[in-house]
């Protein structure tokens, strides 16, 4: 029998329990001591590198943050942070 020793992956306590399941379908876990929610294998929500570029590339040859919200389903709001973080790393 395999047994695995689950831990909070905020404040490391090992007193968690189980706390239904997440839309995806993944178990969610409660901690008593410090009082957060987590998942199982928890999963990154930024865009790939390559679709960040993808999109910024469009947006270069003069697609509008509509058209790209449009086309890619990417917020407008979204694409402005890529925009200035770009603008604000390369040298002039």
């Amino acid at each position: 029998m395999v047994t695995f020793t689950l831990s909070c992956q905020y404040c490391h306590s090992q007193n968690i329990v189980r706390n239904g399941l997440a839309r995806n379908g993944k178990q969610r876990y409660l901690c008593h001591n410090c009082g957060r929610r987590s998942r199982e294998n928890p999963g990154s929500n930024a865009y790939p590198e390559e679709r960040r570029e993808e999109i910024l590339r469009a947006y270069e040859e003069r697609s509008s943050l509509r058209g790209l919200t449009r086309t890619f389903g990417v917020s407008r709001n979204t694409v402005t942070k890529w925009i200035k973080k770009r603008q604000h790393n390369c040298p002039r």
